[in-house]
């Protein structure tokens, strides 16, 4: 029987989400073929042993890491990657035992930016998902564009703001904002998910507070032109050389474009399969497969686009861990295909690598 790492929390504002996904993992993964040793990452980075039990707080709505557990860490030994409790009063260490595999299902910085892959690759613990360049890139906006744009992929345009441009001469970043790219636009913390930190700017007035909200995630924000009357497709990857790709469901959000709120709070529709013509549902699964390759993605992704009322596909983004919930369009969009959310799983801890 495999011993399975479940990682989740994290130092990221996406603490929470990587919460909920994890509970929803715990609840399907089969028990007669893994165990599972579930170490949750605090706010703060310390990993800690849980229970397994991912529960909101009293008067909260969302779970987080509880600070109470042991600590514990990841180790490189002669007998191959093994957890290790660590007693801080005392100074002490004992082992927990080995660990076959890894399923990080941590969003956002520090996470899923290459950072854990990095630390599991190290001691040589297979994993779910990206591996570090992939991570790093499709974590990071900015990168994650010049990738596509290396590739030949359709995308809207944008700029680069780094932090110090922005409190050097703010009256020059906006005049350059205001000359390459059409209003509205869409302010983004570069580093960040779940649509933490961004904004829509529809006059230059509103471009200060904006970047304001986007900077306190992120020392780095991307401006992007938007789009005339968009409608949001996403498809899910699975595979490295050889790859799967399912029909692209819609996001019909709840509010004015798909916040955080819109996403976890206030229920939007998820449409799936995606009622578009034939012809702009393969060019969005060729998309996608380019759009995975163009970061060399393996395990899994979700790859979104953008499509305009003249029928213009652009691809948005891709993310290296999805959402994982049931009610996240990632695992819907393999049920629709077929694969349910334990097979799901299974697959994935199946495919992991180092």
């Amino acid at each position: 029987m495999d011993r399975v790492l479940l990682l989740y929390g994290g130092r990221s504002a996406e603490h929470q989400i990587s919460c909920l996904s994890a509970r929803s993992v715990l609840e399907v993964v089969d028990r007669d073929r893994y165990e599972v040793v579930t170490v949750g990452i605090t706010r703060d980075g310390r990993w800690t042993l849980s229970d397994g039990r991912i529960e909101p707080a009293p008067g909260e709505s969302l779970p987080q890491v509880s600070d109470d557990g042991p600590t514990v860490a990841l180790v490189g030994t002669r007998r191959g990657p093994q957890l290790i409790a660590v007693d801080e009063d005392a100074g002490t260490t004992r082992l927990l035992g080995a660990v076959d595999v890894a399923f990080p299902l941590l969003h956002g910085p520090w996470g899923e930016d290459g950072t854990v892959q990095g630390l599991l690759a190290t001691v040589g613990v297979p994993y779910v998902g990206a591996d570090v360049t992939a991570s790093s890139i499709g974590i990071d906006k900015g990168a994650m564009k010049a990738a596509f744009a290396a590739r030949g992929l359709p995308q809207l345009p944008y700029e680069r703001v780094e932090r110090s441009a922005w409190s050097a001469d703010a009256q020059q970043v906006a005049a350059r904002l205001a000359e390459r790219l059409e209003l509205p636009w869409f302010v983004k913390p570069a580093r960040q998910g779940s649509s933490i930190g961004i904004s829509k700017v529809g006059a230059a007035d509103q471009l200060a507070e904006a970047m304001a909200l986007a900077l306190e995630h992120d020392d780095v924000v991307v401006i992007e032109q938007g789009i005339d009357g968009p409608r949001e497709l996403e498809v899910g990857v699975l595979g490295a050389s050889e790859l799967q790709i399912t029909a692209p469901g819609e996001v019909v959000p709840s509010h004015e474009f798909y916040d955080f709120e819109a996403k976890y709070l206030d229920a939007s529709e998820l449409r799936i399969p995606a009622d578009v013509p034939d012809d702009v549902c393969e060019h969005v699964i060729h998309l996608a497969g380019e759009a995975y390759r163009a970061i060399g993605c393996r395990g899994l992704a979700r790859v979104d686009f953008l499509v305009a009322r003249d029928g213009q596909v652009v691809l948005n983004e891709i993310n290296t861990i999805p959402g994982f919930t049931p009610a996240s369009m990632f695992p819907r969009l393999w049920a629709a295909e077929g694969i349910d959310y334990g097979s799901l799983v299974d697959r994935l801890l199946a495919d992991a690598t180092v």
